[in-house]
């Protein structure tokens, strides 16, 4: 998977903030936020481009998983590829909702502690973003292989 520039940017002021004063922490909390969500944009964007590229029959084992009732019958391997990227997919959102409502509390505690924990939960969300995102592609090249 491509490494998207706007995540790279996120995970570096993360990074950086983890350091920072509280002084620091009530100045910069919005360009914090302002990068986070720009990241989370951009992995949600790519994250559509990918899957809108599955064909019809990943697209099908993988809505079919999600709760979706149809009628198309599937391969076990692309019902299996379905259910790991679910799973990733589950993993990415349960650590991004972490994350937020990590940085909630912390704005509403005005605790540095907690901003600087929410920041490590955001830079993992991203990372798990990021391997659901590669594991979703690799549907698209084995569409592309049988092609």
């Amino acid at each position: 998977m491509q490494k998207l520039k706007e995540v790279e940017e996120a995970k570096q002021i993360m990074t950086e903030a983890v350091n920072w004063s509280v002084m620091k922490w009530l100045s910069q909390k919005k360009k914090v936020r302002r990068a986070a969500d720009v990241a989370n944009a951009a992995l949600d964007n790519l994250e559509s481009i990918v899957k809108a590229n599955w064909n019809d029959e990943l697209r099908s084992a993988y809505q079919q998983i999600s709760g979706s009732k149809n009628k198309l019958v599937l391969t076990e391997a692309t019902l299996e590829l379905a259910k790991k990227v679910k799973r990733a997919d589950d993993e990415a959102l349960k650590a991004h909702d972490q994350a937020e409502a990590t940085f909630d509390d912390a704005d509403r505690q005005l605790s540095t502690t907690l901003a600087r924990r929410g920041c490590g939960e955001a830079i993992r969300s991203w990372e798990l973003h990021e391997k659901a995102i590669a594991l979703a592609e690799t549907g698209v090249r084995s569409a592309k292989s049988r092609a």
